[in-house]
């Protein structure tokens, strides 16, 4: 595998954006650029010092991402990954930075932003996404523009805006592809204008899914979820210099819980009493555990054109409210051992008021005030040893969680100063002021069933108030040739947050406060575009001090121990590459590869559990950190009687990663294959499409936690590894109106 990827590495390169390929019936396959914002403002992604991926509608239409975590595949060194253990848990990586944790409290190194509003919780947040304008993956830090705990880089997503002419579209499609039953989904819009200066977008969405797996403790379907959403855009624009966009979602999610998987762990204990192939979809669990989500997202946003340097200013005010309540079963077996109920209610609001400007040709700026809130409060139940012939009964149960009120105030500016027609300097800085204060109940101080989430009634051991203060500065030096060419080299200091542990286990370990986390990554890229091909490559170092892990420890009397500190300091160095072909006769050819070299160079916890801090600590590897990805892709395009025909078959691999900071838990590496086949009519109203995603059934898990060989008294061993879907197959058909 080291072999052909290196042939791809010498091939390719990366940092940009995939080029679409256009939609006239017939027409050849041409290279066109997604814009991107990376910076804040529209802008050709090769115009952007920063290594970033755009896709557009019509891209995610191809790919059928009904998630974020279907965009992994053929991003190099990018792993959007749902850990599974509450579905909707985005434990996100990006150049060997991220997290491996469901703790809410938990700060991300990869942000997602919503129409420009950060999301602070990574729970309830890989849900189906649809009607989309764009979505951009931006690699490494952007803490500059972007704020904190966007140290590995940024998701950004844009829903589509209503157009200056009416548009109608309805899609419908089934999936299925594993032992369960069908996913079903009907999604359907409207859009256009309500007067002059008034334009609207309403978009419903619907998914009905059976569930693809089979429980083998009963034989029947497993993964029921149905999902409702809706979406109204208004833009309004009332004078020819301004714009206000309202954006609301709502959303309602059902289901059942995750599909839990017990195979031997990395001390070569086998689960009791079923143990299942680790690169197998088989399990059995008597829990099937469920998932309630509610959430109400709303954005406003205004933009105001001002003379000062035909410059724009825009506020950006965002508010969000979630709820969820869900149930997993932790031991993977068909006995009741150790199954775990949880609530979680958040609350955010952010503000943030900026301005660009462009004075002369030589100075374009971006400054801006940005204010964020936001209220957790987390409870989890640990239900051991349930008693024979009382359903939900358990032997001895723990109760834990917390409250936490989160504040941030942040400056930040942003200048690029052209010396000539070639070169550029840039400069930015950021400072973040940002205050959190906790409550916390932990779990073997509460024997008694309460509930800090549903009753208040949970008696806290443990209150604390914290603050950081941060300076993030950034410093860069671009050279373009010429409009096609770009060579940019950057040095950028990113933070993540500090804060606490709301899954407290032990009380006589203090669940913080951890401290911050520091990166600096010093970025070389370059970028080339031609009439028939596109070539973009970059270099990263990265250094971390005071990284925070979550470590994940077996235990015989809680069942899984994780502490939250700062365990060590590491170096990532790293090259990512991309390359793009037009090749003639309606064929365009795509390459990546990514190669990351991730190590610790000072550890000062324990984290292989020997009883010292030693070279063997140093020796493991860094959690969700793989050294190689990589993919191909061909696509086809033509004309055929009566439309268009659009074929894609791609491959992408990226190796095993660690899970665990001891190195017991691993995820499997992984070769997807994919294959896309689509008719769209002439004049482009209906497209039917057939498809295929990990054709080869390939086995992935969220996490891979590490259970004990004995649980109070009981045999268990194993691991608590949830199950990502394999194999899937679907058939879509779209039909459009005035698009």
């Amino acid at each position: 595998m080291q072999r052909s990827l290196s042939t791809v590495l010498l091939l390719a390169s990366t940092a940009a954006v995939t080029p679409a390929i256009a939609a006239d019936a017939g027409a050849r396959p041409v290279l066109e650029e997604v814009l991107v914002t990376a910076r804040k403002r529209s802008e050709r992604a090769i115009e952007a010092p920063v290594a970033v991926t755009a896709f557009s509608a019509e891209q995610l239409d191809t790919l059928k991402a009904r998630d974020l975590t279907r965009l992994s595949a053929g991003l190099p060194g990018v792993l959007l990954d749902d850990v599974g253990t509450r579905r909707g848990t985005a434990n996100f990586s990006i150049r060997g930075l991220g997290i491996n944790s469901s703790i809410p409290s938990i700060d991300p190194a990869v942000g997602v932003f919503v129409n420009g509003v950060y999301l602070a919780v990574n729970n309830d947040t890989v849900f189906d996404v649809f009607d989309l304008e764009r979505i951009e993956v931006l690699r490494g830090p952007q803490g500059i523009l972007f704020g904190r705990n966007v140290t590995g880089g940024a998701v950004l997503l844009e829903t589509r805006k209503p157009g200056e002419r009416f548009e109608a579209a309805l899609r419908g499609a089934v999936e299925g592809g594993g032992d369960g039953g069908l996913s079903r989904y009907l999604m359907g819009s409207l859009s256009g204008p309500l007067s002059d200066s008034l334009k609207g977008r309403l978009v419903l969405y619907g998914n009905d899914d059976q569930g693809w797996f089979e429980n083998l403790a009963d034989g029947e379907d497993f993964g029921a979820v149905e999902q409702a959403m809706a979406r109204g855009t208004l833009v309004w624009e009332p004078t020819a210099a301004d714009t206000v966009t309202l954006f609301y979602e709502r959303t309602d999610i059902d289901g059942e819980g995750a599909a839990t998987q017990s195979h031997t762990n990395g001390s070569g204990i086998p689960g009791t009493p079923r143990n299942f192939p680790r690169d197998s979809h088989e399990f059995a669990i008597d829990e099937r555990g469920y998932q309630s989500v509610e959430s109400d997202f709303l954005t406003l946003r205004w933009d105001r054109s001002v003379g000062f340097g035909e410059g724009t200013v825009t506020n950006i005010f965002g508010w969000r409210d979630q709820s969820s309540v869900a149930m997993s079963d932790i031991d993977g077996q068909p006995d009741f051992l150790f199954h775990s109920p949880g609530w979680i209610d958040a609350e955010q609001w952010s503000n943030e008021l900026r301005y660009r400007g462009q004075f002369g040709s030589a100075l374009d700026v971006t400054a801006g005030l940005y204010l964020f809130s936001g209220d957790l409060a987390y409870h989890d139940r640990r239900l051991f040893l349930g008693e024979s012939g009382v359903p939900g009964s358990a032997a001895f149960t723990q109760d834990g969680g917390g409250e936490q009120e989160l504040d941030t105030l942040a400056v930040f500016g942003s200048a690029d100063y052209a010396l000539n027609e070639r070169w550029t300097l840039s400069a930015g800085l950021r400072l973040s002021r940002e205050e959190k204060a906790v409550q916390v109940a932990s779990f073997n101080l509460n024997p008694t069933p309460c509930n800090i989430v549903v009753s208040g009634d949970c008696p806290f051991d443990f209150r604390d108030r914290d603050q950081w203060d941060t300076l993030s500065p950034r410093l860069g030096v671009s050279y373009r040739p010429d409009a096609d060419r770009h060579v940019y080299a950057s040095w950028t200091r990113g933070f993540r947050s500090g804060g606490y542990n709301l899954r407290n286990s032990n009380a006589a370990q203090p669940p913080g406060p951890y401290d911050e986390e520091q990166v600096d990554t010093v970025e070389l890229g370059y970028k080339q575009r031609a009439g028939a091909w596109a070539l973009n490559a970059a270099l990263y170092h990265t250094q971390v001090e005071d990284m925070q892990r979550e470590v994940n420890l077996p235990s015989g009397t809680a069942g899984i121990l994780q502490l939250i500190r700062n365990t060590a300091s590491a170096e990532l160095s790293g090259a990512e590459l991309d390359l793009t072909v037009e090749a003639g006769a309606g064929f365009t050819l795509a390459a990546t590869a990514s190669y990351l070299d991730a190590r610790y160079t000072k550890v000062r916890f324990d984290l292989d559990g020997n009883g010292t801090v030693d070279g063997a600590d140093e020796d493991l590897e860094l959690p969700r950190a793989p050294e190689w990805t990589g993919s191909l892709e061909a696509r086809w395009q033509g004309a055929v009687p009566g439309g268009r025909l659009d074929a894609r078959a791609a491959w992408n691999y990226r190796d095993r990663v660690a899970y665990t900071d001891n190195d017991l838990g691993y995820i499997l590496a992984q070769d997807l294959v994919d294959l896309d086949l689509a008719w769209t009519s002439a004049g482009g109203r209906w497209t039917v499409a057939a498809y295929a995603r990990n054709l080869l059934n390939e086995v992935k898990h969220g996490g891979d936690s590490q259970l004990p060989a004995v649980f109070i008294g009981e045999p268990l061993g194993g691991t608590f590894s949830p199950l990502a879907r394999g194999r899937i197959v679907g058939i879509s058909v779209d039909w459009r109106l005035g698009s």
